[in-house]
C-alpha cells in the first residue's frame, strides 16, 4: 500500500508503519481479556476469540491505510481543481442519456399493458394496437431487455428506437391512402408512444428534470467538482473543509507557489534519476536517455503552460515565451538568467478620496460660502460643491490613479472671495495625508493646518482615502533591511513584493511620490524562513531573513502577525521545497495539551493535536515522492466506478468534468499516458466481465493508444516504453480478444436488439484490431473472416440451446405425435423469430462478410433439423397435420436471398416432396372415385333444392391451417354449402368436384414450392387432373342427358325438367371452371402439346354444349311435327280450308301448343344460369319450327 507521508523516491512503495495520519486508534472495551487470552496456551480454546481480535485489528488498520491513501489523493484533486493549468473541460462529448432500472423498466411494461387491455384515455387504431402489441410481447417482456437495464447500457431513447425502427418496417408494408402519407402515420404512432410510455408523469417536472441532467453532464464549477470525488474517494464534507482551508484552496498565489515548487521537485528528481541511474526497465536499453529528456521536456511544458496563465483577470504578463518540449528547459534556464530593470516593475493604483465634513469653523460668517479641493501630487485638481459655513458637509468622492506605491493626498479648505480686487479664493486649511493599501478605508477626523492669523485653530475635516491593491502586488508594507547587494544600510522602508510573471518576484523599495523603486531583489533562487533577533541592529523586533548562495538579506518587522503575512507570501514566491514555520507554532506543537494559540490557523483550532499533526502532513506532502501511477490508478478506479452506478447510460465514457480532473491529474504529475490507458482498459475488462455494458468504441480508442505507444509510435510525444508497460499491453491484448470472442459469441445477448446502436459492428472493428501484430500491418481479411465464421458457428449453438430452454420444450419420446407436432411449430416459430431478429438488428455489422452469416443461420436451423425430423418420423403415415410446419418455413426461407433453396431448405424440401406427391395421388384418386360414385347416384337436383343430402364420400384429411398461412376449408358440407348455394344452380356431384379441383390447386399454390421445376411439375399435374376430372364430368353430363331426352315424352304434355336444366348448369359451369383449373399461368412457357390438349377440353365442352341444344329442340320441333300431324286431319285439301279449320276443334291444340312453348321458355329461363345459352336454344327453336311450319 501507498503512504501519503513517505519520504521515499518515487519508485519505492512506503511502508505501511508510517501512516500519514494520525487517527485515534481504536478502544478495546476489555483490555484486559485480550491480554490475557494471548498469553493462553495454543491448545487454549480461549485461542480463537484473540485470532478473532487480531484479524478485526488487521482488518481495522488496511481500512484506517485505505482511507488515509484516499485522502492523499483527494489533496492531489483538490489542488488539480482549484488550479488547472493545463487542462479544460471538454464541450465536444456526447450527451449520456439517463439510464433506466429495473423499477422503471416494471412501470413501463404496467403502462403498456394498461394501453392494451384498453385502460387509458388514448386513442388508436387496430395497426397501432398490434404494433404495441409486437412490441410489447416481443422487446419489454423479453429477457434479454432485463438484461441490458441490468447493465446499465439501456436508456428511454433505446426503448424508443426501437419501437421506431419496429414500426417502420410495418408502415411501410402498409397500403398507400390518398391524402395521408407515411411519415404522417409514423409521426403520429410516435407521439401516441410517447404518451403511453409517459404514462401520468408530470411534463413540466420531467422537462426541468432533463434539463437539470444535462447541465450536470456538460459543465460543473469547482464547487460541484468538489462534492463529485467527495463521493468518488468517500471523503466526509468536514474533512473536505479541514483540507480546503489548509490548502489555502482559495488563495491562487499560493495554488501557483505549489506548483512552482512541484515542478521545482520533479527537475530535481530528474536529475537525481540521471545520476543514480535509478531507470524504470525498459524494453531497449537505448531509451535511458530518453527517458531524462522526456521528464525534463514534460516539466518544461508544464512550466510553459503555468507561465501563459495570466496573473490576474486584468493582468497578463509582459514575457510570454513559447516554448517546444525539446528546448523549453534551456530556454527556461536563459530566461532566468535576465536580470529585472526598474522598468520592468510596473504598478497601478486607483485611489478614492470621500470628503465628509468639516468641523470647527467659526471665525466665519454662516453665510459664507466654502467649498475643498483635493489632489494626489503629480495628478489633477477635483473641487467639492459648495456649501454654506454654518453646515459645511458634502459627502463628495473624488477617484484618482497612480503609480506612487506612497502618494501625497493634498485637500485644501476654501472660501468665496468678496473683494473687487481679490485674484483668488482665501485658503482656511489644509491637510496633507500619505495612504497606503494597507492603510484604514473608513472615514476619519484629521486636523487642519490652518493660517497664523486663522482664529480656528481646532479646525478640523473628516474624509476617508482608500487605496486598492493591483493584483501583481502580493504584499507591501514598512520593514528594516539590511543586505549585502541591495539595501546595505539598515534602516525603515516601504516594501513591495511584486510578480512580474507567473515564475518572476521582485522585493523592491519604494521613496515617497516615486513610480518606480529605489532598489529591488529577484526572489529567484532564494529561500525565506524565520529568524532570531539580529545583536546590534537597532529598529525592528520580528527577523526574518532570505538566504541564498552569496547572499543574505535581514528582515525586521515590528509585530510577530506582520512577519507571518511576509513570510508567507515570500515563501509562495520563492518556490521553495522548504515551508517556514513560526517559531511559536514549533512551541505550541512541542507543548502537550496547550490550548489553541492566537496565531493557528482557523481551520485547526478544533483539532486535537493527532488529527492536526495528520491534516498538516497530508498537505506538505511532497508530491514527487509518490508512486503517482499507483495513486492514479486508485482515483480512476473509483471514478470508473462511481461513474458506472450512477444515472447515466454512460457506457464506460466520463463525465467532461471526471476527465477533466484526470487530465489535470496526469499532466500535472507526471503519469504516462499509457499507464493511464491500460489501467482504464483493465477496469473497463472487469465491469464488462461482470456482464456491464461498455462502448467498444471507448475500448478502441484506449486500446490503439496503447498498441501505438508500445510499438513506438509516439501517440503523446512519450518515446520510452516500459517492460512493465509491454507486459501489461499484452496481458490485457489476450483478456480483450477472449472477451471480444465470447461477445461475438453471444451476440444477442451482449447486444440485444442491436443496442447499443453501432456496437456489435465496433465490436468487430476493435477484434480486427486487437489480432494485428503490429499497427502497421493489417489482420487478413481471410484468417479474420474464419475467426468471425468460428464464433458465429458457436453463437448457433448458444442461440438454439438458449431458445429451447426459453421454449420449454420436453423432448421427450413418450408425447403424443400431435403434441410433438405442436411444440415444433412452436419452436419454429421461435426460430424464425430470432433470424427474423439477427436480420433486422444484426446483419449490418456482418455485412463485409454476408455469407457468415448466412451460415450461422443454416447451422442454427442445422440444430432444429435434428428436433422436426424426430417429430416428422413418429407422425402416423398419411397424416397431412405437418403441412402448417412446412408452410410454417417455406414462407420465412423463400423470402430470404440468402437462406432460399439453402441446406436446411433444400432437407425441407427432400422431406415433403413424397408427402405432396402422396397426398395429390390420393386426393386424385378421391375425386375420381366421387365422381364415379356420385354420377351414378346422381339426382341432378339443383344445389339450391338439397338441405343435408350431400354425398359422403370417404377422402383424405384436409389439414386444418392456422389464420396466418392460406386456408384449406375442409370437405363438409357447412363449409361450403352456403356459398354454392348462392352462385350455382349445378347438381351436388359437379359443385363437389370444382370446389375440390379448386381448393386443391389452391393448396398447392399457397405451398409456393420454391424449387421451379418441381412447382412447375405440380401446377401441370393438377390442371392436367383436372382437365381429365372435367372431361369425365362433361361425358357422364351428357350422357344423362341423351337418357333423359330418350325417355322424354312428344307430345304437349312435355317440360323441360329441372334435371335437364342442371345438366345444362353443369355443362355451362365446367366451361367457366375450366379457364381456371386447366389453364397454366400466364407466367409459364406453355408448350404445344400441352396448349392442344386443353383446347380439346373445350372443344369438347362447347360440341356437347352444342349437341345438348340441339336434341333439345329437336325434342321441342317433334312436339310440334305431332301437332301439325294432328292438325292436318282436317285439312280439306286447300290452303284456305285448312286455315279456317281451326275455329273449330284445332282450337284447343292450339291453345294446348302455346302453353307448351311457353312453360318450356320459362322453366329455361329461371333455371338455365347462362342467358347466352338461353337464348341460342330459343334462337335454334324458332329457326327449326318456322322451317317445320313452313315446309
Amino acid at each position: 500500500m501507498l503512504d501519503p507521508s513517505s519520504s521515499e523516491s518515487e519508485e519505492e512503495l512506503p511502508p505501511e508503519e508510517n501512516p500519514s495520519i494520525k487517527v485515534k486508534p481504536v478502544k478495546i472495551s476489555n483490555p484486559e481479556k485480550v491480554t490475557s487470552d494471548k498469553r493462553k496456551p495454543p491448545d487454549s480454546p480461549g485461542l480463537a476469540p484473540a485470532d478473532d481480535d487480531k484479524s478485526e485489528q488487521e482488518r481495522i488498520q488496511k481500512e484506517e491505510a485505505d482511507r488515509k491513501i484516499k485522502l492523499q489523493i483527494y489533496v492531489f484533486v483538490l489542488r488539480c481543481i482549484a488550479y488547472p493549468f493545463n487542462a479544460k473541460q471538454p464541450t465536444d462529448m456526447a450527451r449520456r442519456q439517463q439510464k433506466l432500472n429495473k423499477q422503471q423498466l416494471q412501470a413501463i411494461k404496467e403502462r403498456f399493458h394498461a394501453f392494451l387491455r384498453g385502460e387509458t384515455q388514448i386513442v388508436a387504431d387496430e395497426a397501432f394496437c398490434n404494433a404495441i402489441r409486437s412490441y410489447y410481447e416481443g422487446f419489454l417482456k423479453s429477457e434479454r431487455v432485463a438484461r441490458m437495464v441490468q447493465g446499465g447500457g439501456c436508456s428511454a431513447n433505446d426503448f424508443r428506437e426501437v419501437f421506431k425502427k419496429n414500426i417502420e418496417r410495418r408502415v411501410r408494408s402498409l397500403p398507400e391512402i390518398d391524402g395521408l402519407s407515411k411519415e404522417t402515420v409514423l409521426s403520429s404512432w410516435i407521439t401516441k408512444y410517447d404518451a403511453i410510455y409517459r404514462g401520468d408523469e408530470d411534463m413540466r417536472r420531467h422537462s426541468h428534470r432533463s434539463h437539470l441532467s444535462a447541465v450536470s453532464e456538460l459543465i460543473l464549477s469547482k464547487e460541484q467538482l468538489y462534492e463529485m470525488f467527495q463521493q468518488i474517494l468517500g471523503i466526509k464534507k468536514f474533512e473536505h473543509q479541514l483540507l480546503y482551508n489548509a490548502c489555502q484552496l482559495d488563495n491562487v498565489d499560493e495554488q501557483a507557489a505549489q506548483i512552482r515548487r512541484e515542478l521545482d521537485g520533479r527537475l530535481q528528481l530528474a536529475e537525481k534519476i540521471t545520476r543514480e541511474r535509478r531507470y524504470p526497465k525498459f524494453v531497449s536499453g537505448d531509451m535511458e536517455a530518453l527517458y531524462t529528456e522526456e521528464l525534463r521536456a514534460s516539466v518544461n511544458l508544464l512550466m510553459a503552460n503555468l507561465e501563459s496563465q495570466p496573473v490576474a483577470k486584468d493582468f497578463k504578463p509582459k514575457i510570454k515565451p513559447k516554448l517546444t518540449p525539446m528546448n523549453s528547459f534551456l530556454d527556461m534556464g536563459e530566461e532566468g538568467d535576465l536580470p529585472l530593470s526598474k522598468s520592468d516593475v510596473v504598478l497601478s493604483f486607483t485611489l478614492e478620496i470621500v470628503i465628509m465634513e468639516v468641523q470647527g469653523l467659526k471665525s466665519m460668517a454662516p453665510n459664507k460660502i466654502v467649498y475643498c479641493t483635493m489632489e494626489v501630487e503629480g495628478g489633477e485638481k477635483l473641487q467639492t460643491d459648495q456649501a454654506e459655513a454654518s453646515r459645511p458637509q458634502w459627502g463628495t468622492q473624488g477617484d484618482f490613479t497612480t503609480t506612487h506605491p506612497l502618494p501625497v493626498v493634498k485637500v485644501k479648505l476654501f472660501t468665496e472671495s468678496t473683494g473687487v480686487l481679490a485674484l483668488e479664493d482665501k485658503e482656511l486649511g489644509r491637510v496633507l495625508l500619505n495612504p497606503t493599501t494597507n492603510g484604514p478605508k473608513a472615514a476619519e477626523l484629521h486636523k487642519m493646518v490652518v493660517p497664523k492669523s486663522s482664529q480656528d485653530s481646532e479646525l478640523k475635516i473628516k474624509l476617508a482615502v482608500r487605496m486598492d491593491k493591483p493584483p501583481n502586488m502580493k504584499h507591501s508594507g514598512y520593514l528594516y533591511a539590511l543586505g549585502q547587494r541591495v539595501w546595505k544600510r539598515w534602516k525603515r522602508r516601504y516594501f513591495v513584493l511584486v510578480q512580474v510573471s507567473q515564475y518572476t518576484f521582485a522585493m523592491c523599495s519604494y521613496r515617497e511620490k516615486k513610480s518606480e523603486p529605489q532598489e529591488l531583489m529577484q526572489l529567484e533562487g532564494y529561500t525565506v524562513d524565520y529568524s532570531d533577533p539580529q545583536p546590534g541592529l537597532q529598529g525592528g523586533r520580528m527577523f526574518f531573513s532570505a538566504v541564498k548562495e552569496g547572499d543574505q538579506v535581514v528582515f525586521a518587522s515590528d509585530d510577530e502577525q506582520d512577519r507571518v503575512l511576509w513570510v508567507q507570501a515570500m515563501y509562495r514566491a520563492t518556490g521553495q521545497s522548504y515551508k517556514p514555520v513560526a517559531p511559536t507554532q514549533n512551541q505550541r506543537q512541542n507543548c502537550r495539551g496547550g490550548g489553541p494559540q492566537r496565531d493557528a490557523p482557523v481551520s485547526l483550532l478544533s483539532l486535537e493535536r493527532t488529527q492536526r499533526q495528520g491534516v498538516e502532513e497530508l498537505i506538505s506532502a511532497d508530491p514527487c515522492r509518490f508512486d503517482h501511477a499507483s495513486l492514479f490508478r486508485l482515483l480512476q478506479r473509483h471514478t470508473l466506478t462511481h461513474r458506472m452506478n450512477d444515472s447515466f447510460s454512460c457506457l464506460g465514457w466520463f463525465s467532461p468534468g471526471q476527465v477533466f480532473v484526470l487530465d489535470e491529474y496526469c499532466a500535472r504529475y507526471g503519469v504516462r499516458g499509457c499507464h493511464r490507458h491500460l489501467c482504464y482498459l483493465r477496469d473497463l475488462l472487469e465491469f464488462m466481465e461482470k456482464d456491464m455494458m461498455v462502448d467498444p468504441t471507448l475500448l478502441h480508442y484506449s486500446y490503439a493508444f496503447c498498441a501505438s505507444h508500445v510499438n513506438g509510435n509516439k501517440p503523446d510525444g512519450m518515446g520510452t516504453v516500459t517492460q512493465e508497460e509491454k507486459e501489461q499491453f499484452e496481458e490485457i491484448r489476450g483478456r480483450l480478444r477472449t472477451l471480444l470472442e465470447n461477445q461475438i459469441v453471444h451476440f444477442r445477448y451482449c447486444f440485444p436488439f442491436g443496442r447499443p446502436e453501432g456496437a456489435l459492428k465496433a465490436t468487430l472493428s476493435l477484434l480486427e484490431r486487437v489480432l494485428m501484430k503490429d499497427i502497421n500491418t493489417p489482420f487478413p481479411q481471410d484468417e479474420m473472416r474464419k475467426l468471425v465464421q468460428k464464433c458465429l458457428e458457436k453463437a448457433a449453438f448458444v442461440n438454439y440451446s438458449q431458445l429451447t430452454d426459453y421454449a420449454q420444450i420436453e423432448a421427450t419420446s413418450q408425447a403424443a405425435p400431435a403434441k410433438r407436432l405442436e411444440e415444433t411449430m412452436r419452436l419454429g416459430e421461435l426460430c424464425m423469430d430470432v433470424l427474423q431478429q439477427n436480420d433486422e438488428h444484426h446483419s449490418e455489422a456482418f455485412a463485409w462478410w454476408p455469407e457468415v452469416m448466412t451460415e450461422h443461420a443454416e447451422i442454427f436451423l442445422s440444430l432444429y433439423t435434428v428436433d422436426m425430423d424426430a417429430t416428422l418420423h413418429v407422425q402416423p403415415p398419411d397424416s397431412w397435420d405437418s403441412f402448417p410446419l412446412f408452410q410454417l418455413l417455406n414462407n420465412f426461407l423463400r423470402t430470404d436471398h440468402y437462406l432460399c433453396n439453402g441446406t436446411f431448405h433444400k432437407h425441407l424440401q427432400e422431406h415433403f416432396i413424397p408427402m405432396v406427391v402422396r397426398y395429390i395421388d390420393l386426393m386424385e384418386s378421391s375425386i375420381a372415385q366421387s365422381i364415379h360414385r356420385g354420377f351414378e347416384q346422381e339426382t341432378w337436383q339443383s344445389v339450391k333444392t338439397i338441405t343435408n343430402n350431400l354425398p359422403s364420400v370417404p377422402l383424405p384429411k384436409v389439414p386444418s391451417l392456422p389464420l396466418s398461412l392460406p386456408q384449406m376449408p375442409s370437405f363438409t358440407p357447412p363449409s361450403w354449402m352456403g356459398p354454392l348455394c348462392e352462385n350455382t344452380n349445378g347438381s351436388s356431384t359437379s359443385e363437389d368436384l370444382f370446389w375440390k379441383l379448386d381448393a386443391l390447386q389452391i393448396f398447392v399454390m399457397d405451398l409456393h414450392w420454391p424449387e421451379p421445376e418441381f412447382a412447375k411439375h405440380l401446377e401441370q399435374r393438377l390442371k392436367l387432373m383436372a382437365s381429365d376430372m372435367v372431361e369425365a364430368c362433361v361425358k357422364r353430363t351428357k350422357a344423362a342427358f341423351h337418357s333423359k331426352m330418350q325417355k322424354a315424352s312428344k307430345s304437349t304434355d312435355f317440360r323441360v325438367s329441372l334435371s335437364v336444366c342442371t345438366m345444362f348448369n353443369v355443362l355451362m359451369d365446367a366451361k367457366r371452371q375450366c379457364s381456371k383449373l386447366c389453364v397454366l399461368d400466364q407466367g409459364q412457357e406453355i408448350d404445344q402439346q400441352w396448349q392442344q390438349y386443353h383446347s380439346k377440353i373445350d372443344v369438347l365442352i362447347d360440341e356437347a354444349i352444342k349437341e345438348m341444344i340441339s336434341t333439345l329442340v329437336s325434342k321441342f320441333v317433334a312436339v310440334l311435327d305431332g301437332i301439325l300431324s294432328k292438325l292436318s286431319r282436317y285439312d280439306e285439301g286447300t290452303l284456305f280450308s285448312s286455315i279456317l279449320s281451326f275455329t273449330t276443334p284445332g282450337t284447343d291444340v292450339a291453345d294446348t301448343y302455346i302453353t307448351f312453348v311457353r312453360q318450356n321458355q320459362d322453366i329455361l329461363r329461371d333455371h338455365v344460369n347462362e342467358e347466352v345459352y338461353t337464348e341460342k336454344v330459343f334462337d335454334q327453336w324458332y329457326s327449326t319450327s318456322m322451317k317445320a311450319v313452313c315446309v
